[in-house]
């Protein structure tokens, strides 16, 4: 078993989405009228291989409409990121944030007052200006959570793995379906706290492989035999001191570290590409990573984030909102 340091979690008021999902293109001429829409609807669903019956279907339609107004509008606007057609075009927001956010709020006054333990990079100076643990081969391939809220175990999983890498040199991609099936102080589906998984595999005594404990995308019973092989273990966890991102900046230059985010909003829905510059939502209710730091050539800093929605989609995006708390 490889043993390795300790991982890193933190809350953050972020207004971020990171689908940069697979999307098809739509022009002027598609929103002329309805039937133009129409047609680019039949397309969106072609694409994306989803199937609806005839009353779903108008139903799906007048929300897809709406979202394509509202994706055109917002590129309209001089902005520095830019929104496309992906694969939750013809979802309302409400029912996006249902599928891919945990029901579980990830914020302290739902969880207790934490005791103090230090931080270990407290002490850390001359931060490289850019990183990015993707280049170091630290992160694994994309992954994507379906329609269960265990953004939570994706979030750890990716922690985990990185400093793993750091560590020993060696990238395996390892089990977040052993988190939803035996993880029992979370939610599974229903969502769950990074910090609860990271202690459960401290306890355990290490997080087996994905390939030995395939995701499924639902609740499952725990499977004690894959459980108790355990290929990567972490020494402990411990929290990114509050409202200071120049620690996050410090523990983001050593290992990715768990982040939670508020992704609530209509533009991360569908954001594609560029700096996410929107409004920083305080409702933290998706859990992913920050796995690089940097800033583009007008001076704008950006965390990169990964995100857990899908081989259809990057869900890797570069976003840059200030950081309003740390908890």
């Amino acid at each position: 078993m490889m043993g390795i340091g300790r991982a890193l979690l933190v809350s953050v008021f972020l207004a971020m989405v990171f689908s940069l999902a697979k999307s098809i293109e739509f022009t002027e001429k598609d929103l002329a009228s309805d039937e133009n829409l129409w047609n680019l609807y039949e397309r969106w669903r072609s694409h994306h291989t989803i199937s609806r019956d005839l009353t779903e279907k108008q139903k799906r339609f007048n929300v897809f409409k709406a979202n394509v107004l509202h994706i055109h509008k917002v590129n309209q606007m001089d902005k520095p990121y830019k929104l496309k057609l992906n694969k939750f075009a013809d979802m309302t927001n409400l029912e996006f944030r249902n599928f891919y956010s945990s029901k579980i709020k990830h914020h302290r006054m739902l969880r207790g007052s934490r005791a103090s333990t230090g931080f270990m990079y407290e002490k850390a100076d001359n931060l490289p200006a850019s990183v990015d643990w993707r280049k170091q081969g630290a992160v694994t391939a994309i992954k994507d959570q379906g329609n269960c809220g265990s953004c939570w175990a994706f979030s750890t999983v990716v922690g985990v793995e990185g400093i793993n890498k750091i560590k020993t040199g060696n990238l395996v991609s390892l089990s977040e379906q052993e988190l939803v099936d035996c993880e029992k102080d979370n939610e599974g589906c229903n969502g769950g706290l990074m910090e609860n998984a990271y202690e459960f595999i401290k306890k355990q005594g290490g997080l087996t492989t994905e390939n030995l404990y395939p995701y499924k995308a639902r609740d499952g019973s725990c499977d004690a035999a894959k459980m108790n092989a355990p290929v990567v273990r972490i020494d402990g966890h411990e929290n990114v001191p509050e409202n200071n991102e120049d620690a996050l900046m410090k523990a983001v230059a050593n290992q990715p570290v768990s982040v939670a985010i508020d992704a609530s909003g209509s533009n991360m829905q569908f954001y594609s590409e560029g700096v996410y510059t929107g409004d920083c939502g305080t409702e933290l209710d998706h859990g992913v990573a920050v796995v690089g730091y940097g800033t583009t050539v007008d001076g704008t800093k950006y965390w990169t984030v990964k995100n857990s929605w899908g081989l259809n989609g990057e869900n890797r995006a570069t976003l840059g909102c200030s950081v309003v708390s740390m908890q």
